[in-house]
């Protein structure tokens, strides 16, 4: 039963409720990246032309503020702008300004990332990430970045989800380059980490905030052993301290305004370093994973204990299914719970969904909807009962 809107939560005048993209997903993947070589050779659906937001951007940013979204995160894919090094497309560059500029016409606060999964082919073929020449060649790509869109940037997500990204690329192989090198993974997982915070301390001189996204959840080992409770504390290393070691240096420590992350499942763990569906019994998504809130709180909590003082986004949340009655309790479950942690004093600044209209999602191609709005733009239910939450406002008499 999905939980009635008079028992949800009420947010502060000034949260702000946003959708995120990414530009693989929304606009297809071109011959110029690496995700078009992986479709090409199998390993993927075809993407195709996206969810058509090349040519429907500026009507999908009408509805959404219409809905009552405020914000919208997108990605300026690198191939499409830069698909030789060192030669900028005019096309692509115009095309963007356009894209964000309309946005922001219909009041939207336009997050813009630099990097959500695909690489321009020939800085893959250096190597990406693990070249030599990739710090030097990220530095440059932020720096034109900040100097063509910054006067149309609300803010900057620099990289998307850096822990997944290594994880996917190099360990488990399920994403180009499509290797499994625990020492690449290692290597990758740094250098992409640190690309991310000194982009963000380039970005943010413009007078734009800036925010991480992070791909977060909590672990539960699968059972009582000593090997498991070994394997678990190694996997939440690399989840949490790969970052947080670089937010807690002197360098880094103000290179983001806001500490912003994606939160999806909370697994249990196995001696082996299994995922588990966690908690045992409960309905498995398309995905593999249980779409379970409470995770989203034990997250929150966490982050108010290792990073204390600091702003919050929940920059990326959403429910992937046909069963939209599922997507609507949990959605409102979660928001009960960022609810329930800025009462405890944690400073969240908004919530990003994942997504506004169902897009590509990579191995599962169209299969998996996570949109509030299907591909022809219909808004589901669970697209009401959010714009029902989002419309409800503080209550009266109280600082919630």
């Amino acid at each position: 039963m999905t939980p009635s809107a008079a028992s949800a939560p009420r947010f502060p005048t000034g949260f702000s409720w946003g959708t995120a993209s990414s530009a693989t997903q929304s606009q297809g993947a071109t011959p110029a990246d690496n995700w078009w070589a992986w479709e090409q050779a199998g390993k993927a659906p075809s993407s195709g032309n996206g969810n058509a937001f090349d040519t429907l951007y500026a009507s999908d940013f009408a509805l959404l503020a219409e809905w009552g979204f405020s914000d919208y995160r997108m990605s300026l894919d690198w191939a499409r702008l830069e698909p030789r090094p060192g030669h900028h497309d005019a096309h692509a560059i115009e095309h963007y300004r356009r894209i964000l500029t309309a946005g922001r016409d219909v009041g939207l606060t336009m997050w813009v990332c630099l990097l959500h999964t695909a690489l321009p082919v020939w800085f893959a073929d250096e190597g990406g990430f693990l070249s030599a020449k990739a710090a030097d060649t990220w530095a440059r790509h932020v720096n034109f970045i900040g100097e063509t869109f910054g006067d149309l940037a609300d803010g900057w997500m620099p990289v998307n989800n850096p822990t997944a990204y290594a994880q996917k690329a190099y360990l488990t192989g399920t994403f180009p380059p499509g290797h499994a090198s625990q020492e690449e993974f290692l290597t990758a997982l740094r250098t992409i980490h640190q690309a991310d915070f000194e982009a963000a301390l380039v970005l943010r001189q413009g007078g734009r905030p800036t925010s991480t996204n992070e791909a977060l959840l909590t672990l539960h080992p699968a059972d009582d052993s000593a090997d498991t409770a070994g394997i678990a504390a190694l996997v939440d290393s690399v989840v949490w301290d790969s970052w947080l070691n670089l937010a807690r240096t002197s360098r880094y420590e103000d290179a983001f305004d806001q500490y912003g992350f994606s939160y999806y499942l909370s697994p249990a763990i196995s001696a082996s370093a299994d995922l588990l569906p966690y908690p045992a019994g409960s309905p498995v998504g398309p995905q593999g994973y249980v779409a379970w809130a409470p995770g989203l709180g034990e997250v929150l909590a966490r982050l108010h204990k290792e990073l204390p003082g600091k702003r919050f986004l929940v920059a990326e949340i959403g429910y992937g299914g046909h069963h939209d009655t599922a997507r609507a309790t949990y959605l409102q479950a979660a928001l009960g719970h960022v609810h329930d942690a800025m009462n405890t004093g944690m400073d969240i600044s908004g919530i990003h969904l994942w997504t506004g209209v169902d897009n590509y999602e990579w191995l599962d191609g169209y299969d998996v909807p996570f949109g509030l709005f299907d591909r022809k733009r219909a808004p589901r239910p669970s697209a009401h009962r959010l714009k029902t939450l989002m419309h409800r406002g503080p209550a009266a008499g109280k600082n919630t």
